[in-house]
């Protein structure tokens, strides 16, 4: 099949896009094309790249999920500024990626590997009580996080995701 793509294409390289969510899926992909793009998979992991270098499903902690999380929040107060206004600026773009993040299964936890990109399990506890949290579909949850990296939010604070894939409440 990838041969019959380049033929058609006439030097030009066919590339795959998306419901990359596991180094399973990446080379499945590569194989149909001679490239693939990541995009929600890298939003929902972002050590995606590193589990397709080295051929394997890596186990993230939730304590290392807030480091993660941290170093957002470090780099976007180092690009917005550390006023309400820039704090604001980032605990909204966090908020954004936690509406991603919030579907990372954690390997310790799956019964089938590799997630896939479109399942939605039952809700479940976490090995911690980050992780649970860390897993809530709801924004209220995911304001609390921001609320323990950034202080907390204004009175009268709203916020709707952008994307439709997630929760609204």
């Amino acid at each position: 099949q990838k041969k019959n793509c380049s033929k058609l294409s006439s030097g030009i390289n066919a590339e795959y896009g998306g419901d990359v969510l596991s180094y399973e899926d990446y080379n499945t992909r590569l194989k149909q094309a001679d490239g693939v793009m990541i995009g929600r998979g890298a939003l929902i992991k972002p050590w995606i790249f590193q589990e397709i270098k080295e051929q394997r499903h890596i186990d993230i902690s939730s304590s290392e999920r807030l480091d993660m999380l941290k170093r957002f929040r470090d780099y976007g107060l180092e690009h917005w500024g550390t006023d309400i206004a820039g704090v604001e600026k980032c605990r909204h773009f966090l908020l954004e990626w936690l509406s991603f993040l919030y579907r990372y299964i954690p390997v310790g936890l799956l019964e089938v590997l590799p997630q896939r990109i479109n399942e939605r399990p039952p809700l479940y506890f976490g090995r911690d009580e980050m992780e649970t949290l860390m897993c809530s579909p709801k924004s209220t949850d995911w304001i609390k996080i921001t609320e323990m990296l950034l202080g907390k939010v204004p009175d009268e604070f709203n916020f709707v995701p952008k994307h439709v894939a997630n929760s609204y409440n």
